[in-house]
């Protein structure tokens, strides 16, 4: 196999996927633009059920026990109270606070209604009523009365919601590898509107955390599936703008939910609403030409049959056919047949494959590592919102507003100063304002605390999306699926890190904040050790990854910004493939005009010249050298 693997690599060194393969099949022109449009859609889907969750686990703002007649005397039954006295009487006391949530009470001494009686209590036992839940009249937490004692089966489903996350990024990234971006996509979209539909249907609470579990799974397959797909269909120039209109399509969809939550009410409801795009999404089974296959994976994989076909669809939609051409794709295919063999077996890569590689796993380790850090720190800012004002739609909204902005930050800034500075800048601003919340939060007035928590909250955000795209675009096609998974998981690693705090009753935040402040410092000295991909083509095999160079930080001269992301070699042999695509294009022409029968026979042999034409040519010359 590493014979075969060194073979192919060669190949594909000699022909460049981007510079020869890719203008000739019309490079990002109308076809792929709509493809890439089409890949938008999906990323809306899955945030719409991925923030969707926020809802769900809302807690009320205030609930209290029913209280129990089973459990008065029954002289009180016959007595005329109002209803704050008979509050009183069945619930109890918290001290300093009122009344109690989660215990009942009775006070056989019915004259004394201040409370100070000592007290018989006893935990709910005909359930809770709540005050209305923001935007839903009831949620997972109202439904099966997940308060009091039952308060920890709430982070738990959000832990075990991010585990789906997890487990799907890494299994059905690594999927994708295998079976290809458009057979990943439709199992995950299939199988996550199946259990989409499931959860409207849930009659319990694990039923419900097990199939959001299963649903958060295929939808990470969904994500990485779309995304990449775009990545790879545009060209260096437009990959940035590709990504992150991706992300504004997630941000409307944050946009949106509050809306669909307060026209839902009920949470069967709100699951089918979030369902729907999902459903619709299963369309691209029968329209193959708004989702097709990556024609740069199956080349990268040597499944050149299905990429020749794949290939001269993309020619022939783009309208791209030259005046020497019988049909259109005719040059790229003889191309393609110049620098691959049609007998080639297709090839299957994983991510154990990094076991063999340096490069490409530290690049891997370090982006899993910053995704980690951008995710994990956002709870230790937006935790500073809520004490700033406890409005759910403020500090909502605020996080959705500096997601955009973000996307804007990043749109207009990482095309001129490239990935690695403005992931080296985002590290820094995040690390800082964390920092100065850590030390000086107790010092500073409150609107301080806000802007703080604000810019943090901001870079954090562009340290993740950048994080992500970064990936994408340094990983090798071949294991990018597998590869661009552990990096979201790494992510989902960090979400899940807040929930293990609320599982703790928010014991041991301080360290959670002095941990997260301490990676985001960490991780400026290793974003110093990634390549710079601005401008730069995507790898293809795992031998092109593992070339990738780390320029400098400053750039002593203004031509250096376009270092090569991979490193050439010369070519093994003078044989330029596209002298002969010339050679053959141009004899095809001569003879079609023509119209005579020519024989093509083998290099012909110029007559050798007798010694008098030589020494003839020898003295002409001689007295052109002299005159």
């Amino acid at each position: 196999m590493a014979s075969g693997v060194s073979v192919s690599a060669s190949c594909r060194l000699q022909m460049d996927y981007e510079a020869k393969i890719f203008p000739q099949s019309g490079g990002y022109g109308r076809y792929n633009r709509v493809v890439v449009v089409f890949s938008w859609f999906p990323t809306f889907a899955v945030m719409l059920n991925l923030f969707s969750d926020v809802f769900y686990t809302l807690i009320p703002s205030m609930y209290r026990c029913k209280p129990d007649p089973e459990q008065l005397p029954s002289s009180f039954l016959l007595s005329n109270y109002s209803k704050q006295d008979y509050l009183n009487l069945t619930l109890s006391w918290a001290n300093g606070s009122g009344l109690s949530p989660c215990e009942l009470w009775y006070n056989a001494n019915t004259s004394d209604l201040s409370g100070e009686v000592p007290q018989k209590t006893a935990s709910c036992t005909t359930g809770w009523e709540y005050s209305t839940v923001v935007g839903l009249q009831s949620n997972f937490v109202t439904e099966w009365n997940l308060v009091c004692d039952n308060y920890w089966k709430i982070p738990l489903h959000r832990i075990c919601f991010m585990m789906g996350w997890i487990v799907g990024y890494v299994f059905l990234g690594s999927l994708c590898d295998w079976l290809g971006r458009r057979r990943g996509f439709l199992l995950s979209i299939t199988l996550s509107s199946l259990f989409g539909v499931a959860v409207c249907l849930s009659s319990s609470a694990v039923m419900f955390l097990l199939l959001r579990l299963c649903q958060g799974a295929f939808l990470a397959g969904v994500f990485v599936s779309s995304y990449i797909l775009r990545l790879e269909l545009s060209d260096p120039s437009h990959r940035l703008m590709v990504a992150m209109t991706g992300g504004f399509f997630g941000v409307s969809a944050e946009l949106l939910l509050p809306g669909f939550a307060v026209l839902s009410r009920d949470w069967p409801i709100f699951q089918a609403v979030a369902t729907l795009p999902l459903l619709l999404l299963l369309s691209y089974w029968c329209c193959a030409s708004v989702f097709p296959e990556s024609p740069r994976w199956l080349l990268a994989t040597d499944h050149i049959l299905q990429a020749k076909r794949s290939l001269q669809e993309f020619t022939t939609r783009n309208g791209v056919c030259f005046r020497e051409e019988m049909y259109p794709g005719e040059a790229l295919l003889s191309e393609i047949d110049s620098g691959y063999r049609e007998d080639r077996q297709p090839r299957y890569y994983s991510v154990l494959e990094l076991r063999r590689t340096r490069v490409i796993w530290k690049n891997c380790l370090i982006l899993s590592f910053t995704l980690f850090i951008g995710t994990g720190i956002q709870y230790c800012f937006t935790r500073n919102l809520r004490i700033y004002s406890n409005n759910f739609y403020f500090t909502y909204f605020l996080r959705v507003i500096t997601g955009a902005l973000a996307c804007v930050f990043i749109c207009m800034s990482v095309n001129h100063f490239g990935r690695r500075g403005m992931l080296l800048l985002s590290a820094i601003i995040t690390g800082l304002s964390s920092l100065l919340l850590l030390a000086l939060t107790q010092y500073l007035r409150g609107g301080l605390v806000l802007v703080l928590s604000v810019v943090g909250l901001l870079f954090s955000q562009a340290l993740a999306m950048l994080s992500a795209f970064f990936a994408c675009e340094v990983m090798p096609t071949v294991v990018r699926g597998g590869c661009f998974g552990l990096v979201l998981a790494a992510g989902c690693v960090g979400m899940a890190a807040s929930s293990l705090l609320d599982l703790q009753n928010n014991g041991g935040y301080f360290l959670h904040h002095v941990i997260f402040a301490s990676f985001a410092v960490l991780s400026v000295l290793c974003i110093m050790l990634l390549p710079e991909s601005k401008r730069k083509s995507l790898p293809d095999s795992l031998k092109e990854g593992e070339s990738q160079r780390r320029p400098p930080l400053f750039l002593s001269q203004a031509d250096r910004d376009n270092l090569p992301l991979l490193c050439t070699r010369p070519p093994v042999s003078e044989y330029n493939p596209d002298n002969y695509t010339r050679l053959v294009s141009a004899t095809r022409k001569m003879l079609t005009k023509d119209n005579l029968p020519y024989r093509i026979a083998g290099p012909a042999v110029p007559p050798q010249l007798s010694d008098s034409n030589t020494q003839e040519r020898e003295n002409e010359t001689q007295r052109e050298v002299v005159s």
